[in-house]
């Protein structure tokens, strides 16, 4: 069998190992997620927001999340130096069928918001009982 030569596949298959960088580049909403357990888990990175600022919609099956970092300083300042991002960030995130979406548990915890989403009943596995009987079925008008 043949290779399949793509010259624009490759050319971005280079320029893509080129400009990489060691460490991924993270937004300020950056995420783990893990499934622990009945339930999903996601730890986002909310450093410096206020918790009164976190709102958490669910529509559907889409989460959006919104939190607002303020400056911590006047506006009459000479910059040296601004990494930090300010203002308001949101994420979404797609929910797949068989979670609890009612049963959402959210903790705002040392500049991280865990988001507990537990797996509904129904799409838990569960086990099938197979009944038998212990003598095989007579049937009428037979002698044994």
């Amino acid at each position: 069998m043949t290779a399949r030569f793509d010259p624009f596949q490759e050319m971005e298959r280079w320029l893509n190992t080129g400009t990489r960088t060691s460490t991924p580049t993270q937004g300020p909403l950056a995420m783990d997620l893990f499934r622990q357990g009945d339930a999903f888990v996601a730890k986002i990175d909310l450093p410096g927001v206020d918790p009164s600022s976190i709102d958490i919609d669910v529509d559907d099956r889409t989460l959006t999340l919104r939190a607002e970092r303020r400056p911590t300083v006047d506006e009459d300042v000479t910059w040296l130096s601004r990494e930090r991002e300010s203002g308001t960030f949101a994420r979404q995130l797609a929910l797949g069928r068989g979670l609890a979406t009612d049963r959402i548990e959210a903790d705002y915890t040392d500049g991280v918001l865990t988001l507990t989403i537990p797996v509904a009943e129904e799409a838990k596995p569960r086990k099938i009982t197979v009944n038998h009987s212990s003598s095989p079925a007579q049937i009428e008008g037979t002698q044994n």
